[in-house]
């Protein structure tokens, strides 16, 4: 009985952290070519895109490690130029995460001409280029602390 609830308690383990490989999902849009992208975000039209299936740009200098390289944030920048707005969310290769490590910042710059640009890069949650609020899967804790409870009871 007592092995029943190691082996109980290590499947709940493995159910309920996730392995660390997971990759992040992002939303990944434009605003020039649709107009959802923009702030105020309607994702409902949107599908989020699996970060690890994103092949790197070739912008990404380092030849020897560039085709290895995944895309472990999300990032969303706002831009101005000429007085127009533009939004591009994606999958980030390369970047820092908000203001010193705090993602509820974003990073921003000024050129001439009348340009503004804002980024934002997060890696809290899927889907956090549209919003930076850090969630815990109640679900997932509840139903293993119900098996958890079931199986003791049983086991009894």
């Amino acid at each position: 009985m007592t092995q029943d609830i190691i082996y109980l308690l290590l499947l709940t383990f493995l159910i309920g952290f996730p392995d660390s490989s997971y990759g992040i999902k992002c939303w990944d849009c434009r605003s020039d070519a649709d107009s959802k992208c923009a702030d105020p975000f309607d994702n409902r039209t949107f599908a989020m895109t699996d970060c690890d299936q994103v092949k790197p740009s070739t912008y990404i200098y380092d030849k020897d490690n560039y085709k290895t390289q995944k895309a472990t944030m999300c990032r969303k920048i706002r831009q101005k130029v000429n007085g127009v707005w533009k939004y591009f969310r994606s999958c980030a290769f390369l970047g820092e995460i908000g203001i010193k490590g705090d993602e509820r910042f974003c990073l921003m710059r000024t050129g001439t001409y009348n340009i503004f640009m804002e980024y934002c890069t997060c890696n809290s949650k899927d889907g956090c280029n549209t919003s930076s609020h850090v969630y815990v899967s109640n679900l997932l804790l509840g139903l293993s602390f119900i098996s958890i409870c079931y199986f003791l009871h049983v086991f009894r």
